[in-house]
């Protein structure tokens, strides 16, 4: 059993970033940043497990059942993620299209040492010498910005393409089979090299996002600045923060950022879309909650970014008796801000029109304490990066409904990737 000891600390960032500087000796490891960040709902816990004990490694067919099962048998933290493609478990549904990074449709392993950083102390949760792990890792440098070759981004979509595939999808929207689509697609590069923590630290630099992630799975990476909350269990209450809505930051101009913040606040077609992935988003979690206690605590709320601003909800219920963490995740995923309402439809026609299986994309990141709560993300704004095959990849999406204009949409997506380009360009 892990044994829990506690050190001060009086520099939260500059320890995150020699834990960071630690976590490359391993071969499995996830970094859960909250990048400062707090709001009223607060984000990550800012943790960092390393080493794997034992792990589940599973595709889609009866992966939430050996989940369960696993969870049940390890009464410890587990770190891990759900691809996307899940959705073919969740939903009988199958993909066909390319996707170059290969991460496993679910994975969880439990760790070896657990780190916990807050503003003024470190928690290591291990079964070994704590005092060495942290003098150790206090000795070390912060992790820095490295100098890498640039490289060529390609698209999967020109900009033709994604406007005539929109229109198609519109007209879907018309014959009344689905209300709202979020619609992806994906920028790539081959046979390149990149440091992963180099790009991480700089990623965190441009754009600090309160559920980033740094997550490595044997030769696959994850680089996440994702603002969005998926799924958190604490007790037996749920919230899921679905985002819907976004806006230009207008950083050296703060007339024209406040103008951009109150035109999204004020922003019917952003305002329909939200309410429709809220109204998703309620229906799912009164699939596992006590009747009468799914509610919506914030509809509409505007959150600042570096990059954007957001119109983030939060939704809440209470879990139903017998129910846990692996029945929440079964029964609402994907997460409907990644999908569109109804969402079987939706899911059906992301697979015809987007160009790329979206893997991890779409799917989530995160943890599961000893005592059976969890936290995960929503995997957006985020590069995957295969180090044996040297590619990288980066996808971003609009929600798509029928009084979308198709160009402003392709100009968003453009918006949403481009931190994540220049970190790379």
């Amino acid at each position: 059993m892990k044994k829990a000891t506690t050190f001060a600390i009086d520099d939260f960032n500059s320890f995150r970033l020699k834990m960071l500087n630690w976590s490359k000796q391993f071969n499995i490891f996830c970094l859960l940043d909250n990048s400062g960040y707090l709001f009223d709902k607060p984000a990550f816990e800012c943790l960092l497990a390393v080493g794997s004990k034992e792990r589940l490694q599973t595709k889609a067919g009866n992966s939430f059942e050996a989940l369960k099962e696993f969870s049940s048998y390890h009464h410890d933290w587990l770190f891990g993620h759900f691809g996307y493609d899940l959705k073919n478990e969740t939903n009988m549904l199958q993909s066909g299209n390319f996707e170059g990074v290969g991460f496993a449709d679910m994975h969880f392993s439990v760790p070896q040492t657990v780190l916990q950083l807050t503003e003024q102390t470190f928690t290591i949760y291990s079964e070994g010498d704590a005092d060495t792990i942290f003098y150790t890792i206090a000795s070390l440098e912060q992790c820095a910005v490295t100098t890498s070759p640039s490289f060529t981004i390609n698209s999967r979509f020109s900009k033709a393409d994604y406007i005539s595939s929109v229109q198609k999808l519109q007209q879907h929207i018309l014959r009344g089979d689905c209300y709202e689509i979020n619609f992806c697609q994906e920028f790539f590069s081959e046979n390149v090299s990149i440091d992963p923590w180099s790009v991480y630290t700089k990623l965190m630099q441009l754009s600090p996002s309160p559920f980033a992630a740094l997550y490595k799975v044997d030769d696959q990476y994850c680089i996440c600045a994702s603002p969005e909350r998926y799924l958190k269990k604490s007790g037996n209450q749920i919230i899921s923060q679905p985002i819907k809505g976004t806006a230009r930051r207008c950083l050296k101009d703060a007339i024209a950022d406040e103008e951009s913040r109150q035109q999204l606040q004020n922003s019917e077609k952003e305002k329909s879309e939200n309410v429709m992935v809220v109204d998703l988003v309620r229906n799912d979690l009164s699939k596992f909650c006590k009747e009468g206690t799914v509610k919506v605590d914030q509809l509409f709320g505007i959150y600042s970014f570096p990059q954007v601003h957001q119109m983030i909800s939060t939704v809440s219920g209470e879990l139903e008796e017998g129910m846990d963490w692996t029945d929440a995740v079964k029964l609402t995923f994907p997460m409907g801000s990644m999908t569109g309402a109804p969402k079987l439809r939706v899911m059906q026609l992301t697979e015809q029109y987007e160009r790329t299986r979206r893997g991890l994309f779409s799917g989530a990141i995160g943890y599961v304490n000893p005592q059976g709560d969890c936290d995960f993300n929503v995997v957006i704004r985020s590069i995957l990066y295969n180090a044996a095959t040297q590619y990288v990849s980066f996808q971003a999406g609009s929600a798509i409904t029928f009084y979308s204009d198709p160009e402003s949409e392709y100009e968003e997506c453009l918006l949403k990737a481009a931190a994540l380009k220049k970190v790379l360009e």
